[in-house]
Formats: structure tokens, sequence, C-alpha cells
């Protein structure tokens, strides 16, 4: 396991929407280094991101070619914070596919660089794409998270969701098992 990154309490972060960040060549030049970076080094450290092992360089670049090519169709949103050039967080909703759900959309990913979390990141992410589903006009925003994962969960009900349903035992990681817990958005409900 790697020793732990400080913490840069000196973080002002930029949230920026995937236009925004991609018009911008700089940006643009290291989005797929900086996102694995951020993964691979989240998921060795034990992060619940959906990867038991840390993913590629080609894995993190393909997701987000995915996620870029969703959000020009209008069906995904993906947002990235960054402190000055440097990529500190990123997060991504995508629209389900199905014609039955289309009006609804799955919070994917929420992901903050080791050093900057405990800074309000994750949330100003969160926050960004909740209102870009409400814009979108997403009914339901689900996501699911892993039981242990204590810290996200407290976040996103601080932020309206509700508990809808938990897989007890569901996530293998090796012999360890984790409850899958299912939550939800429901803008229909807010008026």
């Amino acid at each position: 396991m790697k020793p732990a990154m400080p913490r840069d309490t000196t973080l002002r972060p930029t949230v920026l929407d995937a236009v925004e960040a991609v018009s911008d060549p700089a940006l643009r030049e290291g989005l797929a280094d900086s996102a694995h970076r951020i993964l691979s080094d989240l998921v060795a450290g034990g992060a619940a991101l959906g990867w038991v092992e840390p993913p590629s360089r080609d894995e993190v670049a393909e997701l987000l070619d995915h996620v870029l090519s969703a959000v020009r169709a209008g069906d995904a949103a993906l947002r990235l914070a960054y402190a000055g050039h440097r990529l500190v967080g990123l997060g991504y909703w995508l629209r389900y596919a199905r014609p039955t759900h289309r009006p609804h959309a799955d919070l994917e990913k929420v992901a903050v660089d080791a050093a900057a979390q405990g800074l309000g990141i994750g949330r100003a992410l969160t926050g960004a794409l909740i209102a870009d589903a409400r814009e979108a006009g997403i009914e339901v925003l689900t996501l699911d998270a892993r039981g242990d994962n204590a810290g996200a969960l407290q976040l996103y009900r601080s932020l309206g969701f509700t508990e809808y349903g938990r897989l007890p035992d569901f996530v293998a990681v090796g012999e360890r098992r984790y409850d899958k817990v299912f939550c939800m958005l429901d803008f229909r409900r807010q008026g």
C-alpha cells in the first residue's frame, strides 16, 4: 500500500463540465493520464470504484471516450475538478439506454484525489452533476455504493439521496464481502 499523500488544504478547485475542459488544449491533453492517476491510486488504496485491481491507462481512456461520446449525445454529464491545471477529481452520470428507462440516469463515479479529499470537492462535483441531471430532464438519478463507504453514503444522503435497497454481502473483494447499497434522488418529488 502506498503511503498517504499529504493533504493540500490550499486547493481551491474549479469544477468544469466536459465541454469546458476538453475545449482547453492544456486540460484535454493530460485528461486520460490524470484521470488514470486518480482512479488507479484510489483503487490501489482500496477505494470502492468498481475495480478490484487498478485500471490500466487504456481502460480509463476508453471509459472517458465513452462518457464524452455520451455527453455529446446528451446522454451523460461529466464534471472535472481542477486546481490550476491539475485534475483533482472527476464524476459522471450516464442516462439509462433502455427506452423505458430513458428519463433516468445512474451516477456512475465520483472520485477525488487522495491529497484533495475532505475539502468539499466530492460535494461540489456531485452537486454539479445533480444540477446537470435536473437541466437534462432526468426524473430519477440513481447510484450504488459499497456498504462500507460511509463517507460517500453520508454525502449522498446530505444531498437528498435516499436508500431504496441493499444486497447483503453482494460485493466480493477477495475473501471480504460488502453490501451493495442502492440510492436514488427523485426529482419528481422535489417539484
